[in-house]
């Protein structure tokens, strides 16, 4: 039972997240040759004031 974790910065949209959700079950599926009843998605979100790249915050920009 394939279990992937998607962490990306809060603010996408329902139907966004709804579309990511479906492509990657369809590819860990085809790829693992796993069932698309036992692959499972969870999306983590993080709020911009908790990310940084090369020492900024996502939020300052």
């Amino acid at each position: 039972m394939p279990h992937v974790v998607v962490r990306m910065i809060e603010g996408r949209t329902e139907e966004q997240k709804r579309a990511l959700v479906q492509r990657v079950t369809d590819a860990v599926s085809e790829t693992a040759n796993a069932p698309k009843e036992n692959v499972t998605v969870y999306i983590e979100e993080m709020p911009k004031t908790n990310y940084a790249v090369a020492g900024k915050l996502a939020s300052d920009k």
